[in-house]
């Protein structure tokens, strides 16, 4: 399938100042690849042309961290502390989920992603294969890290995911890691610093997203979860940590040694009260940033434009500083950054030779108006309600309300509701 994109603003990237530029013209896809961009042949054959009326294409938003399916449990247990939270709400009700329900679950959350301009996630849960045939069915782009943990899994499962995961298609991949240092042994972080190794693979985890986890591992340890963890060996070949809120100055320099991303979570770090992560400083210092959602649960809506806010918000707030962390680095780290830390560097812009992973922009409503600053405007004011369209790997999967993923929405939702309902 070739699509043509005419009367477009189109949104280019400058990686090298994390900037964007708009050109106007027409943009080509030639079967998952951005063929053209600003002008396109007299000869290029589409067999599908969308008439952008003026409207904006930009690269999707790119959600580094989060945990799908999980949509069972959105507004199931809230205003509750993370540790009470998790261990007394989520893992007894994730303990009776069987893997056909991650598969609906996921389709769910896939869903909610195309409404809101996000072309891929960084998704951490159970039955990773499952996880994965929902994105292959659906058209959708998933990468997912290992939720190992001393409730359930083994190395062993986690290295027979990561090959399966890898092999099954462009659309799926597997980057090593496990759930977090205060619900993991010290063996079984070591089995996973040795499988990143054996596989010259990246290494993710949850990392310092409460004080309480902070103060807890150095009580176990004498050292912070990323200082535990990059002594056992974790990144040798990057990675990072999803919250980062509670880092030491120790933590900063591994993480600017290593070149890790720090995966900031916004609404979530909001919503269980987790406090607010050092966003400015890590600009300053030149650590790599990216954006989660986390999961519906936590959330407990997958938005990025509502994460992007609150990435900036809340920052300005921190530093009683209303100029620190501008809009184009909100946008950088919600598109190129979380592609990067992904590993889907063919998916971070909107340039010739890269996949098609972009979206649209309905710039005619009142809140983009008027056309002052786009960048500052998706930012600031955009919302879900902007999203005109979603295209992953060169299909439009989500169109003005509509979806082409296979399934009939009422029957994803109905499945979620008997999920949820049969469970104590």
């Amino acid at each position: 399938m070739n699509t043509l994109f005419t009367n477009a603003k189109i949104m280019k990237t400058d990686h090298a100042n994390h900037s964007f530029n708009i050109v106007e013209g027409s943009l080509a896809v030639e079967g998952n690849i951005i063929k053209h961009v600003g002008g396109v042949p007299a000869d290029f054959k589409a067999d599908k042309t969308i008439d952008c009326e003026g409207n904006l294409l930009m690269p999707g938003f790119k959600n580094a961290h989060t945990h799908t399916a999980m949509t069972f449990l959105r507004s199931f247990a809230d205003d509750m502390p993370l540790q009470d939270w998790l261990f007394n709400q989520v893992f007894p009700r994730e303990g009776q989920l069987v893997e056909d329900d991650i598969y609906w679950l996921d389709i769910l959350g896939i869903m909610e992603y195309l409404t809101s301009g996000i072309t891929s996630n960084f998704d951490m849960y159970f039955f990773p294969p499952k996880n994965a045939k929902a994105s292959v069915d659906c058209g959708f782009r998933t990468v997912q890290t290992s939720g190992l943990n001393n409730f359930g899994g083994s190395v062993e499962i986690v290295e027979e995911n990561y090959n399966i995961v890898n092999e099954m298609s462009d659309l799926t991949s597997f980057i090593i890691g496990f759930h977090a240092e205060y619900t993991t042994s010290k063996e079984l972080m070591e089995g996973i610093a040795g499988l990143a190794q054996k596989y010259k693979s990246p290494c993710f985890m949850h990392n310092s997203e409460t004080e309480l986890e902070v103060k807890e591992c150095i009580e176990r340890w004498g050292k912070t979860p990323t200082e535990l963890t990059d002594e056992l060996g974790m990144y040798e070949y990057g990675g990072g940590g999803y919250h980062c809120v509670w880092m030491s100055d120790n933590d900063f320099e591994i993480f600017k040694k290593r070149g890790l991303y720090a995966v900031t979570n916004p609404g979530s770090n909001t919503k269980l009260a987790s406090g607010i992560a050092p966003i400015k400083r890590y600009l300053d210092e030149g650590i790599k940033l990216a954006v989660g959602t986390d999961g519906p649960a936590s959330n407990n809506c997958l938005d990025m434009f509502r994460e992007m806010f609150l990435m900036t918000g809340l920052a300005k707030i921190k530093e009683r500083d209303a100029a620190c962390v501008p809009a184009e680095e909100v946008l950088y780290a919600a598109t190129a950054g979380g592609a990067h830390c992904m590993g889907l560097p063919e998916c971070d812009s909107i340039e010739e030779g890269k996949k098609a992973d972009l979206i649209m922009i309905d710039l005619m409503q009142p809140n983009m108006q008027p056309e002052n600053n786009t960048v500052k405007n998706i930012v600031y004011s955009g919302s879900k309600q902007n999203v005109a369209l979603t295209m992953v790997d060169g299909k439009v999967l989500y169109e003005r309300g509509k979806f082409d993923i296979g399934f009939d929405p009422k029957e994803i939702y109905t499945k979620a509701n008997a999920i949820i309902g049969r469970m104590k």
